[in-house]
């Protein structure tokens, strides 16, 4: 089982290499604005590979590997849809080209890897050596889902974060794109253009998203192995989801709600599970909580899917009744 554990993760690795090499290769290193058609066809390959790459791990590990694969790839992938509407949101605020929006993301997703790479390894050491690190994860995502669900009057504006006001200030900053470069010669002075701002403040914002991201997957699987996969396959595929919902991702009305279901669904599994696992003296004597109720990855699986499907339909049934209003309104 380990040897062939090692064997998946340089097969995993390499995979991911590959796939980040053809999107370089293949759609960054020349920029352009993706069509709708081109972007639905990659966005397919992506998912097609995920789910293959599931199968896979699901007819040879068992079902229980498989259940955790996909209800961490799931969880995963519809928490990134909020991610991508903060990257609009700063690509609006950015004056970014269409066209040189793909190097962004893309560089976006290889931060994002490293990051949440790091994120995992050190997690699962944690959780190794310290169980009680699950009430801390739990509680944390119970508050995300409750902040989650009470949305801030300001979301659909992006403000600048510390780092990058202060990058602002020290870096020789061109006043304007040249293409998707990132150094530029002006007057025979070598300077940054507004690419690499743009760059950063994608990157610190994966960085935030990873903060309740990796602690929610490892509410549905504690093997590293699965929490990398997940995260990595639902990533990959972003660029290109990118450019697929632009512009529709604000008919997903009641996506906030559904990912503060799944999110809070989420910690409290993890808090009944620190219970089962307790080592604390001030709780129940440092004894585990074998009362506590214990909840399945297929509870989990289907409470995931369930919630996307829900939020999905209700979120387009309220877009419809919203556009009929308007309509009615402009020809009242």
């Amino acid at each position: 089982m380990d040897s062939v554990h090692i064997v998946l993760w340089i097969v995993t690795v390499a995979l991911i290499l590959v796939m980040l090499t053809v999107d370089f290769v293949g759609h960054v290193r020349k920029p352009h604005a993706p069509t709708i058609k081109e972007a639905a066809v990659w966005s397919a390959i992506y998912i097609a590979i995920a789910v293959i790459f599931g199968g896979i791990i699901w007819g040879v590990y068992g079902s229980q590997m498989g259940t955790e694969y996909f209800a961490g790839y799931l969880t995963e992938k519809s928490l990134s849809l909020d991610n991508l509407f903060v990257f609009i949101l700063i690509m609006a605020a950015f004056k970014v080209p269409r066209e040189d929006q793909q190097k962004v993301l893309l560089f976006g997703i290889v931060v994002a890897l490293i990051f949440r790479t790091i994120f995992i390894l050190l997690g699962a050491a944690v959780i190794e050596n310290y169980s009680w690190v699950f009430y801390i994860f739990g509680a944390f995502l119970v508050w995300t889902a409750i902040h989650q669900a009470l949305p801030s009057k300001e979301e659909d504006e992006y403000h600048e974060n510390a780092l990058i006001r202060k990058l602002r200030t020290v870096l020789p900053l061109a006043d304007s794109y040249v293409g998707d470069r990132v150094f530029v010669k002006v007057d025979g002075k070598r300077m940054v253009t507004p690419m690499i701002i743009v760059m950063i403040a994608i990157g610190s914002a994966d960085l935030l998203f990873a903060v309740d991201s990796i602690p929610a997957i490892f509410g549905l699987t504690q093997d590293p192995y699965l929490v990398f996969a997940a995260n990595a396959f639902s990533l990959l595929g972003l660029r290109q989801l990118f450019f697929l919902v632009d512009g529709l991702l604000e008919r997903l009305v009641y996506l906030n709600y559904g990912l503060a279901v799944i999110l809070g669904f989420i910690g409290v599994k993890l808090v009944l599970h620190a219970l089962h696992v307790n080592e604390l003296p001030f709780i129940n004597g440092g004894q585990p909580v074998l009362g506590a109720p214990e909840i399945t990855i297929g509870t989990s699986m289907a409470v995931i899917v369930g919630t996307l499907v829900v939020t999905t339909i209700a979120s387009l049934i309220k877009d419809k009744s919203d556009r009929k209003k308007q309509l009615e309104s402009v020809q009242g």
